[in-house]
Formats: C-alpha cells, structure tokens, sequence
C-alpha cells in the first residue's frame, strides 16, 4: 500500500517540472513526500537525485500561494455552493465580480483553472456563452478574493460536468466552442501528436517525399482556440 521510493522519485521530478507552486511551497511539499514516504535508508538517495533541480527551481511569475483557497474550490465543488470571485484576468484588465457555479479544478502547463458556469445571464450573452455547455476556464492565482455562498445550486446528472471528457478536448486552457479540425502533419512523431490531441484519430497515411517519414491526415475534437496556438507552433510540419 506505501509508495516505492522510486515511485516517490518519479512524483518529485513531476512536482518539480510543472513550476506550479512558490519555491517555499516546492520545497515543503517534497521534504513532506520523501520523508513520509521513503524508507529512511532511501531518503538521503532520492534528495540527492533531486537535489540541483530543487535548487534551481524557479517559481512561477504570479508567485501567490493558492492551495488553502483551492482547497476552499474544491469543497464548494463537492457541496453544490456557489461562489463569488474577485478575479483578475489578463495583465491591465480591471477586476471582475462573478458569481459562479464552481465545477472542477484541473492543471495544464504551470497553472491550476477553475472550471465554472457563470450564473448572470447578462454577461453569459455578452459571452456567447449563453446556451453553452461548456464552462468558463478561470486561472486559480487570479484570483483574488473567493466567497463561498450559502447558497446550492443543482446540475441534473445526465448534464453533470465530467472533467475527464472536457479534459481530453481543450489544450492550453483557452476558451472557445467546440470544434473538430482536419490536419496533415509530416514531422517525425505522430505518437507526439497523439498524446498531446487526445482525441485525435489517424483517417489516411501516405508516404512523404523524403522517403523517412509519413504524412498523416489526423482529425481531432477540440474545445477553444488554443489550438490554433499549437499549429502554429508546427512551424511546417502541420497543414491545416
């Protein structure tokens, strides 16, 4: 039932790559974790094995600490409570108030996102998010103050939020309708495709000109337009 120190090891070098958290939060969190975890006799081995990146760690630009607040999400989650946010979205936007229907938490790339509908019919039209099924995408450290209300909201289960879904179909976190895009891509990993478009499925193949590769015609559902970032970072490899 304990975690192997190998095990232990591998966890560490992922809570050290995603750059999530303040350099004091990174450091608590692996001293816990190897000495709850590993056999006293490992513990000097796995510090060791970690110990450069750990001192280089660098901490994330927002350098807020948010785990007692997620903490916070996450109840009002489990209990159906909405909440009220104070939240700062991109760098000279002023602050917002929106009263949500707090769904999920989910982490991509260095940040932890709160999934949630918004409850104001107003602004869901100002969004074009008014009969949307998908939810608003808030970065946690944006926020700057959280209310739970006393007051539950109800989602039908056939219409319940699962994240695992969502998750499969958005990349980078960006808001956006859900799509579903046709590409051929020519670079050298397809497996690399595969894992980072989880939905995405193989329609053709053909030989490409150099004779080492293939073009692969992909198809993928997709949810916002972060995947536009994405193609674009193909350079040639992706023709959409």
């Amino acid at each position: 039932m304990r975690l192997q120190s190998s095990e232990v090891l591998a966890l560490c070098k992922i809570l050290l790559d995603s750059r999530a958290f303040t350099k004091e939060e990174m450091v608590d969190m692996l001293d816990k974790l190897i000495t709850c975890c590993v056999p006293q006799n490992n513990q000097k081995m796995v510090k060791k094995l970690i110990q450069n990146e750990e001192f280089h760690y660098v901490e994330p630009c927002h350098k807020t600490k948010f785990i007692d607040q997620m903490w916070t999400i996450g109840q009002a989650i489990q209990s159906h409570e909405y909440i009220e946010i104070n939240y700062q979205g991109v760098q000279g936007s002023s602050v917002k108030t929106r009263k949500l229907k707090p769904l999920a938490i989910m982490f991509s790339e260095y940040y932890f996102y709160l999934a949630a509908f918004i409850d104001d019919e107003k602004i869901r039209n100002y969004f074009n998010v008014l009969n949307d099924a998908f939810p608003t995408i808030y970065r946690i450290d944006r926020i700057q103050e959280l209310k739970v209300l006393d007051e539950k909201f109800c989602i039908p289960y056939n219409d319940r939020f699962e994240e695992g879904e969502f998750r499969k179909r958005i990349q980078f976190m960006y808001g956006g309708k859900l799509r579903r895009v046709t590409f051929k891509y020519s670079g050298y990993s397809i497996e690399a495709v595969l894992d980072r478009l989880t939905t995405a499925k193989i329609i053709d193949e053909e030989p490409h000109e150099d004779g080492k590769r293939k073009i692969y015609t992909v198809t993928a559902e997709v949810f916002g337009d972060g995947i536009d970032m994405w193609f674009r970072s193909q350079g040639e490899n992706v023709k959409v």
